[in-house]
């Protein structure tokens, strides 16, 4: 019996697991994608008129499976999820059971793929992310390439005669739900608990000796080069962090955050992004402020696109924090292309959080945001409270411009007549 908003945790994921492998077959799959909810599987189900998704064997058993549970429970059913520590939990789990021939495809090329039957075998394939933003023919799109990619994969090893067991998870939840054990707390308190655990890597992080220099998070940090090629560099980034920032620079006044990547996707050998920022004293505010300048990327060391950057400002104490920086023109902190190889790419960074200077324990300062105080849902408030106001300041005005009779009928005496000049 599963209570509502239960969260399965590292220890009930390693009771989960124990008996996959104690059986002949030690042969393991895990395909890994960057948000995946229970949700994602009822909703983007045939039921709701997606007929292309979920095409391949393995999904449409679960799909099945699913909705079986759902049509034959007398109640509302509850399905667990999965802690997010529980995700990079799993790596050291498998290898204190033993399984030694670790596998990572980032490529999504099975075909030069060797499987050694006679020891356990656990093979990572890091699926397409999902698109970002709010768009969902695009997500339904990806969703449905991923499965392209599981049938394939799947249906390999079937011909060959392997036995394996599978895992379809992802890195952070799609959907987050609020949690119930502190619904008694304040709702401020609520959402700083909830975006804490929604973390579930730390930030990448750039010393000089022993001391912390320039602090970096996003939990989606993507490229799309030439409109095609899809560049993800989440997990590369924050969770391998197999990046070369040996380039960056840092100074009381400039700081140069260099990311390097070699082979990022097939294609291109080498990749480097560079964010600029400075440290100036402006005399209106009589304070100084940490500015991203602009963004600069180098792909195999010949082709060069650089990037303006607004709105991307912060006290010189403070770190900066947007939910959506990129070159689309709905982001509030937009990426502007300084020359004609920019234009070749797309940006798609969602909860940035980057500061470069005065970073103190090793923790980011306090977040500027790129969102200003009055949000169109405050903007929304005010008018509606001033229209109501308003409607109660008139109500008010016209009643005290009530007046009653001075006099009255008398029922013994004559009419009273009132001239109408009264």
């Amino acid at each position: 019996a599963l209570h509502e908003g239960h969260v399965v945790s590292a220890q009930e994921l390693t009771g989960l697991l124990q008996p996959v492998f104690s059986q002949n077959s030690r042969n393991l799959i895990l395909f890994l994608q960057d948000t995946l909810s229970i949700e994602d599987f009822t909703y983007q189900s045939e039921s709701c008129g997606n007929k292309n998704l979920f095409q391949n064997q393995v999904n449409k058993l679960s799909i099945h499976f699913l909705q079986e549970i759902l049509q034959s429970s007398p109640s509302s059913l509850v399905l667990p999820a999965v802690d997010c520590e529980a995700i990079s939990y799993l790596l050291s789990f498998l290898q204190e059971l033993g399984v030694e021939n670790l596998t990572n495809i980032t490529n999504l090329d099975v075909s030069q793929l060797e499987v050694n039957t006679s020891k356990p075998n656990f093979m990572i394939v890091q699926l397409k992310p999902l698109a970002s933003g709010s768009n969902e023919i695009s997500t339904l799109e990806a969703i449905a390439e991923n499965d392209k990619i599981i049938g394939r994969l799947t249906m390999d090893l079937q011909e060959r005669g392997i036995h394996f067991s599978v895992i379809y998870t992802a890195v952070r939840p799609s959907r987050i739900s609020r949690r119930t054990d502190v619904v008694g707390q304040l709702r401020r308190q609520l959402m700083a608990t909830e975006e804490e655990d929604s973390l579930s890597y730390p930030p990448l992080n750039v010393t000089t000796g022993n001391f912390t220099c320039i602090l970096f998070y996003a939990s989606n940090f993507s490229l799309k080069a030439n409109n095609s090629v899809l560049i993800d560099l989440t997990n590369a980034t924050f969770i391998t962090q197999n990046v070369d920032t040996s380039s960056s620079e840092c100074s009381d006044i400039n700081t140069t955050l260099s990311l390097k990547y070699t082979t990022p996707v097939n294609g291109i050998s080498s990749l480097e992004i560079r964010f600029l920022m400075t440290n100036k004293f402006y005399g209106g505010s009589a304070r100084n402020w940490s500015t991203l300048d602009s963004v600069e990327i180098v792909q195999d060391e010949e082709k060069f696109a650089k990037f303006n950057v607004s709105v991307i400002s912060a006290p010189a104490e403070y770190s900066f924090h947007c939910q959506l920086v990129g070159t689309s023109n709905l982001y509030p902190a937009r990426l502007i292309p300084s020359n004609n190889e920019a234009k070749n790419w797309d940006v798609f960074i969602s909860r940035l959080q980057i500061q470069g200077f005065n970073i103190e324990n090793n923790q980011f300062s306090y977040a500027s945001d790129c969102m200003g105080f009055f949000t169109p849902g405050i903007w929304m408030g005010l008018v509606t409270s001033i229209i109501l106001l308003w409607i109660l300041t008139y109500g008010i005005h016209m009643i005290t411009q009530l007046t009653t009779n001075s006099r009255f009928d008398d029922p013994k005496g004559p009419a009273l007549s009132v001239p109408q000049t009264e």
